[in-house]
């Protein structure tokens, strides 16, 4: 039998992990010491929703919450870009850092500052990395043209295209290209020819999507991700649920020294 593959998936989410991040991380290791394998995070740096790197943190001495974000170039990365494409603006992180040490240990100030990435997701990940959560972990992203090639068609996605100068993610519906602007508001776009390389699937077809490339023997989800999984698209699957943290949506910080 093949080694087992231990897969989670999620986007990049704070510049700080959430809790519920590394709540998988931890549930990965634990099933890895006992079945061996290779751990797999698929990181999903092809979705654009600002909101998800929202980063919450608590106030060293008061414990009073504070969520902080990324800054944009401009509204349209805001909006509609992927976070492996929105882009960092100068000044961000110094004036970041600055705040940071009130509410984080000095080596996790001191790491931030010597991220150099310059958009979202690549500065995410590189903290992770520096954090030592993806130590022995193989990533795997949604934005790699290779890994969007190999994967399985679905009939419900979104296509990279350009528009206005930037590169955004709209939803294909019937072969119509469109962005939504909030509520049932979207604004079409010019019909434009698209490949599979452009393509990253919706949250119904997530999974068989990402299966069709990691063909992995188990995957950690939370209660959010157990409550839409449709399990019946990857049946050789081991679905484990993931470990439970408290304060789940804030930012992991506490990583012993």
């Amino acid at each position: 039998m093949s080694a087992p593959v231990i897969c989670f998936g999620q986007q990049p989410c704070g510049f700080f992990p959430r809790r519920f991040l590394a709540a998988k991380f931890f549930t990965a290791r634990k099933l890895q010491a006992e079945l061996g394998g290779e751990i797999v995070f698929f990181c999903h740096d092809s979705d654009h929703d600002p909101r998800e790197t929202q980063t919450t943190l608590r106030h060293r001495k008061t414990d009073a919450p504070l969520t902080m974000n990324f800054a944009f170039e401009n509204k349209l990365q805001r909006k509609f870009s992927p976070l492996h494409l929105k882009r960092l603006p100068a000044g961000w992180r110094d004036n970041t850092a600055r705040q940071l040490s009130a509410y984080v240990d000095a080596r996790w100030v001191e790491a931030f500052k010597q991220t150099a990435a310059s958009n979202v997701a690549d500065f995410c990940l590189e903290m992770y990395q520096q954090m030592g959560l993806l130590e022995g972990v193989r990533v795997v992203r949604s934005s790699d043209p290779a890994v969007r090639s190999a994967a399985c068609e679905v009939t419900e996605f979104f296509v990279d295209v350009p528009s206005g100068g930037e590169i955004v993610r709209a939803r294909c519906f019937d072969g119509v290209l469109k962005l939504h602007e909030g509520g049932e508001s979207y604004v079409t776009l010019p019909a434009t020819p698209f490949g599979k390389d452009q393509i990253t699937p919706t949250r119904d077809t997530r999974l068989r999507w990402m299966q069709s490339v990691l063909h992995c023997t188990h995957y950690i989800a939370g209660v959010g991700e157990q409550a839409y999984l449709n399990k019946a698209d990857a049946p050789d699957i081991t679905f484990v649920n993931r470990d439970p943290i408290d304060r789940s949506d804030e930012a992991y910080t506490d990583l012993p020294a």
